[in-house]
């Protein structure tokens, strides 16, 4: 290999990060021709995983390596959310979210690669795909070992949670996590109840602050907060809270 070739390949294994994943389009972007792209992999300093992504030879990767792929080179809006972002946040420790798949949401209408869903990750994951809040509202970057990826901050997740419910998250799981949620910024919060387009979610988020007596509540703004008109019947023969209107699970009365 040339000076040359020699010295893209150094400065492309340095501004890549152990453990992501490298897209073949983005290399191009950046200067490295589909020809160069092949005789890194014939000289054994990139591995295929897929059609269209690789791997630095002998690194290992993970699910997360294929997150910070899709963010960073591919620009895709996917994140981490629900109940996985409020794990890594550290209020859901209890939580075992070795048994549970990690949770990405997108946009509607968004598919995710060949080369991410053939490939064998260790742990398995869930597309949650919904326009309920704006893609890139209330993000936060979580370090992993070489990088960052976004996740969701712990009040979307928490809507993201409710939003889930109850078919696919429990109830009385998010009421657990509400009550540890007392540092919570109200005017994000705010912000983010008004851009909210799931009355589920909203009414039961401030049924379960009210309830848990968190005091940045006192300074959330209902009347700006669209909650829709009539009853939501969240459960099948719950209680009724009248002030929300929602139909809950009598053990969260």
């Amino acid at each position: 290999m040339s000076t040359s070739k020699g010295s893209k390949l150094n400065l492309l294994l340095q501004n890549i990060p152990k453990g992501s994943v490298i897209l073949a389009f983005w290399l191009s972007r950046q200067g490295y021709s589909h020809d160069l792209q092949q005789k890194y992999i014939q000289s054994h300093w990139l591995e295929p995983i897929g059609r269209g992504a690789f791997k630095r030879s002998g690194d290992e990767i993970d699910i997360y390596g294929a997150i910070y792929a899709l963010q960073k080179q591919a620009e895709k809006k996917i994140h981490i959310g629900g109940p996985s972002a409020l794990f890594l946040l550290g209020y859901a420790h209890y939580i075992p979210m070795e048994q549970r798949d990690l949770i990405l949401f997108t946009q509607q209408g968004f598919k995710l690669p060949a080369w991410f869903t053939t490939y064998k990750w260790k742990v398995g994951y869930l597309i949650r795909q919904t326009n309920m809040l704006p893609a890139e509202k209330a993000l936060t970057s979580y370090p992993t070992k070489s990088f960052q990826i976004k996740i969701s901050t712990a009040p979307r997740a928490m809507l993201e949670c409710l939003e889930l419910s109850p078919k696919n998250f429990d109830l009385e799981e998010a009421w657990f996590i509400m009550e540890g949620l007392n540092a919570l910024q109200p005017g994000l919060v705010q912000e983010l109840l008004e851009q909210c387009r799931s009355i589920k979610a909203k009414r039961l988020f401030l049924f379960l602050a009210d309830k848990a007596g968190h005091s940045w509540f006192k300074y959330l703004d209902i009347s700006k907060i669209q909650l829709g008109k009539g009853k939501r019947s969240i459960v099948n023969k719950g209680v009724l809270i009248h002030k929300y209107q929602i139909t809950i699970p009598e053990n969260l009365k």
